[in-house]
């Protein structure tokens, strides 16, 4: 049986993605979007373990800590001092990790997801048993990335046909890593059936499909975190 007072943290341990010219972007994961859900998990009496592939310390994205990607100086120190409080040194390995000890699987984005979670196999598997368990599945921004991984032994995408919605390609295009984009994920989920329902650019937009929860980008952290514990005290109820 899960422990529904833990949660599961999955962030990318990529520092760096190969654009569509060739050159290499530094990356990391969104400072904000592991900061405020953690702060929020914490501060409801949630544990909150995270994991990483290989067990690598994970990289912030330097520009997710600029004041001005974030809306200030103000916020700026905000999301830093949150950050703080999380314990990245010495993360779970993801392959060792039975996700079936937790009420949620959490996966904040930046773009190191799609430099690294998109195709880790370990993901991919514990994704689909997650799903078929009814566990809930929580990814943001980016995050959605990481359901490319999960591929049923079918070869269909455990994912197709749900409602979620994703960092947008007008997002990418227009705040993003614009025209030199290695690809979109919200064309690639689109592409395998996924049913995206996109938000107005840069709006609070959290879709939920059942077990499936989702946040569009940096702005829906907290109610992605929030929607994420009401679900979770759901089915502890149930």
């Amino acid at each position: 049986m899960p422990d529904e007072k833990k949660i599961l943290m999955i962030v990318s341990a990529a520092d760096a993605l190969q654009m569509a010219d060739g050159s290499t972007h530094p990356t990391g994961f969104w400072a904000e979007e592991v900061a405020v859900p953690h702060q929020l998990f914490t501060e409801a009496g949630y544990t909150v373990d995270v994991a990483t592939p290989g067990g690598k310390q994970p990289t912030v994205d330097a520009v997710s800590l600029d004041a001005d990607n974030v809306g200030g100086a103000e916020e700026a120190e905000r999301i830093k001092a949150a950050l703080n409080q999380v314990d990245l040194s010495a993360p779970l390995t993801l392959a060792d990790v039975d996700a079936s000890d937790y009420a949620a699987i959490f996966l904040p984005g930046g773009h190191g997801p799609m430099a690294d979670l998109t195709t880790d196999a370990d993901l991919g598997r514990l994704l689909v048993a997650a799903d078929d368990r009814g566990q809930i599945v929580a990814p943001l921004c980016h995050g959605p990335a990481g359901l490319l991984s999960a591929t049923r032994e079918d070869g269909s995408f455990a994912f197709a046909g749900r409602k979620l919605t994703v960092f947008t390609d007008e997002e990418e295009l227009g705040g993003g890593t614009g025209e030199n984009t290695p690809w979109f994920v919200e064309a690639r989920l689109r592409e395998l059936g996924a049913d995206v329902e996109a938000g107005p650019a840069w709006s609070s937009t959290v879709v939920v499909d059942r077990n499936l929860v989702s946040g569009q980008n940096p702005q829906s952290s907290a109610e992605a975190a929030k929607t994420v514990l009401a679900r979770v005290q759901e089915r502890a109820a149930a």
